[in-house]
């Protein structure tokens, strides 16, 4: 198979699409106000080609903030395209759909695997998902777009999910998610007077959950929500550890960016050699796949944020194209199989 990828800074979709030839499946990642036009403008450049869209930034070695990112696959796949409606109240209820693409595309463990953008409610969309796929051995890498929107075939929805299905004719798939955070001493928290509809966590151990985050890393309120770019909690999952980032500071609790239920246990966590880790990735990568013609990746908007504030944004995407063709889209969460994680990235990797 073959991964190309088409950009305008300016939002000039017919500038992005040149670089596509006869794909086969389009991923579409556009900004706030011109998404609904690109939509409309991608479905007439390529009538009936499979595809999915959200609101966000784009990437290969180059990062697109504001205009629009066009991933295409061709030369080799079997891909289908399609949406998961009323996510925040009963996604179940389509899943019909899904499980017809899946015969549709022959999918299987080996060399088949789902993509999806989510407008949101990502932890029950994924709950959802991964009924169809997981007996299957079907794997999953996503994220959420921005402002509720996403699009699939040339339609808008809200309070949805795109998913595309893709097989590769030519090879294996296989996904991978990188955590750049590890355990910061032994700190362990149970969490109470959580608010699971807003993500707020009220108290850890029993104490203010604001209070004990200050108290250990002894930083002001305004602090806290880029002091979570070095320091999120994380919550155990059996030997794997789900990365919860901070979104806001609610009185003298912490709103996050993913649910906390009470009793969960959470722990600290604090930077690594980030650079150090990619490195790894990559070898990781190169071992499990000789030869590759594709990776496709989503890194959350704060991991964007901390390396570009490190001057590593542009090394990262210059160490990543060692793979050959990497492309993919800064999401605000990621979707690994059946995990909703943040501060992560996640890639599928093409034979």
């Amino acid at each position: 198979m073959k991964q190309t990828f088409g950009m305008s800074r300016n939002g000039n979709l017919a500038e992005a699409a040149r670089a596509l030839i006869k794909p086969q499946f389009i991923m579409l990642m556009s900004n706030q106000k011109q998404f609904e036009q690109h939509v409309q403008e991608l479905e007439k450049l390529f009538p009936g080609v499979p595809s999915i869209g959200c609101i966000g930034m784009s990437y290969d070695t180059r990062v697109v903030e504001d205009g629009v990112g066009l991933i295409a696959f061709s030369e080799g796949v079997n891909a289908t395209a399609n949406v998961l409606e009323q996510v925040s109240v009963m996604p179940i209820k389509y899943i019909s759909r899904l499980e017809e693409d899946i015969r549709k595309v022959s999918a299987s463990r080996e060399n088949t695997v789902c993509i999806d953008f989510c407008s949101g409610n990502d932890a029950c969309v994924l709950t959802t998902i991964n009924m169809a796929l997981n007996h299957r051995g079907i794997s999953l890498v996503g994220g959420t777009g921005d402002a509720g929107k996403v699009s699939a075939n040339g339609q808008i929805y809200e309070d949805a999910v795109a998913y595309a299905l893709i097989s590769n004719l030519n090879g294996r798939v296989k996904t991978y998610k990188e955590n750049i955070y590890h355990q910061m001493g032994n700190y362990r928290f149970i969490a109470s007077q959580t608010d699971r509809a807003r993500y707020v966590i009220g108290a850890l151990n029993g104490k203010p959950a604001k209070t004990v985050y200050q108290s250990i890393l002894h930083v002001t309120d305004e602090q806290i929500l880029t002091q979570t770019f070095k320091n999120p909690f994380g919550k155990l999952n059996g030997d794997d550890v789900c990365i919860i980032s901070i979104k806001e500071v609610d009185g003298n609790s912490l709103a996050c960016f993913r649910q906390v239920n009470d009793s969960d246990v959470l722990i600290l966590l604090e930077l690594g050699d980030y650079k150090e880790i990619t490195r790894q990735t990559i070898q990781q990568i190169c071992q499990d796949f000789p030869k590759r013609s594709a990776v496709f990746s989503v890194n959350c908007l704060f991991r964007y944020k901390l390396f570009s504030e490190h001057g590593y944004m542009q090394d990262y995407l210059h160490d990543m194209s060692a793979l050959g063709s990497h492309a993919g889209f800064v999401g605000y969460g990621e979707h690994y199989n059946n995990r909703f994680v943040n501060q992560s990235m996640t890639c599928v990797v093409f034979e």
